[in-house]
């Protein structure tokens, strides 16, 4: 009966979680998908070369929220109200801490940031408004990922991925308004990308009114410079998973436009985005066995902790074999929806890169549950250096290294080679930690 309860817990969660976060990664790829048909090449490269932004964003919120969600799960399953409620007021204002200073960069520095990131005459100007846009949407989108991180964790995943996929759908419909009908062009589409979380954290708002949840913010005297180390500490590893696609995007930009200009920019961007979507996929596997590992942990019942573990490592491996499947096979007709010129050197680019890039899948999936795994059972060194070493230390040195005996072929064996060396020092710290634990 356990055992079926732990799989039903799991199901549910994951399944919740994954949609949700399938959702939430289609903000950018709508927006992909519109800028290409409205804007062609260079828009596509424009867009690609502001996107790293939009991950360190996004990869605060999942931070503050995760690092926040789970000290509040643990906390929760303890029966310490008092310590839960610290937890969440102590998120919120670190969240904001940072929502501000992205809202100041935004404000004053988007055109030195995109300078920074190499973009030329002909894609300046539509990369730097949409940098600055996004920007300052920045506390939105921080806010609204802690919100939805504590409202699965306090038992309501629906709404969390109702949130998540309200906020998707909202972005997709006024994408196509804003830049088709009202011909708002690049502008438009960023702008439909901020008001998404708006629109998901409305969703949110009938949670709270009804007082259905059982966090709320404390008054004077409960912020801890200890506690917010710790949300900080757990956090870490997601703003790292999530930093790593947009410092990937930033070197592989740098890198390709030497090799092949804004062609091969916009060659990758379908890939970019594509691969957005696919670790997104892992990112709900890991973020929806999260709660039940952190409950779990709490309790001490290390029996549910393997058996969740063993579900989603099995998860893991039949997504990746489908997701390979549908990229190998269907290669041509992914790049064809978003080269809307019908650009041959594009189109070949982009069909031997989404081959050669997705191998990666399952180890990058590995990766991104391994990590949550460490976090959630409150052991953050192993997840900190499989996601150091994915979003800093090995994939740079790698991209050059393997640029330059390869060309654009090396490339796009740079993520496969990066995962697959990553997953092998994760299996060995998954070892060293049964080890310590027994």
């Amino acid at each position: 009966m356990e055992r079926t309860n732990c799989f039903r817990d799991f199901a549910k969660y994951v399944s919740l979680n994954v949609l949700g976060m399938i959702g939430l990664s289609c903000y950018i790829l709508a927006d992909t998908y519109f800028v290409s048909k409205g804007l062609g090449a260079n828009g596509l490269t424009a867009l690609n070369l502001a996107i790293p932004i939009y991950s360190f964003i996004h990869g605060s919120g999942l931070m503050f929220g995760m690092g926040g969600a789970t000290k509040y799960g643990i906390a929760k399953s303890q029966n310490e109200t008092k310590t839960a409620n610290r937890i969440f007021t102590n998120t919120i204002f670190l969240a904001l801490s940072f929502a501000v200073v992205f809202f100041i960069l935004g404000l004053f520095f988007s055109g030195t940031i995109i300078q920074l990131l190499g973009a030329d005459e002909a894609v300046f100007k539509m990369s730097k408004v949409y940098i600055q846009v996004i920007l300052l949407f920045a506390p939105v989108f921080i806010l609204n990922n802690v919100l939805l991180c504590f409202v699965r964790n306090d038992g309501a995943p629906q709404l969390s991925m109702l949130a998540m996929l309200g906020g998707s759908f909202s972005n997709i419909i006024l994408d196509y308004v804003f830049m088709f009908l009202f011909d708002m062009g690049i502008f438009g589409a960023v702008l439909a990308t901020g008001l998404a979380p708006v629109i998901s954290m409305m969703i949110l708002l009938p949670f709270f009114l009804h007082k259905k949840n059982h966090f709320h913010l404390m008054k004077e005297g409960n912020f801890s410079a200890e506690l917010n180390a710790s949300i900080f500490s757990s956090g870490l590893p997601s703003l790292i998973t999530e930093m790593s696609s947009g410092i990937v995007m930033i070197v592989f930009n740098a890198i390709i436009l030497r090799l092949q200009g804004n062609v091969g920019v916009a060659a990758y961007g379908v890939i970019a985005n594509l691969s957005l979507v696919v670790i997104s996929i892992y990112t709900g596997i890991a973020q929806g066995v999260q709660p039940l590992l952190s409950s779990y942990h709490g309790s001490g019942d290390s029996a549910k902790i393997k058996a969740l573990l063993r579900y989603a490592l099995t998860t893991v491996l039949l997504v990746s074999g489908i997701v390979y499947a549908c990229v190998f096979f269907g290669a041509s007709k992914i790049a064809d929806m978003f080269n809307s010129e019908q650009n041959a050197f594009l189109q070949s680019i982009a069909v031997t890169g989404l081959k050669i890039y997705f191998i990666a899948c399952v180890f990058a999936g590995f990766n991104i549950l391994m990590s949550v795994y460490f976090t959630s059972t409150e052991y953050a060194r192993p997840a900190h250096i499989i996601s150091t070493l994915r979003g800093f230390l090995l994939i740079i040195p790698m991209a050059f290294l393997l640029s330059a005996i390869g060309g654009l072929t090396g490339v796009w064996c740079v993520f496969p080679a990066t995962e697959v060396i990553v997953a092998g020092i994760g299996g060995v710290l998954y070892v060293i930690s049964r080890k310590r634990i027994s």
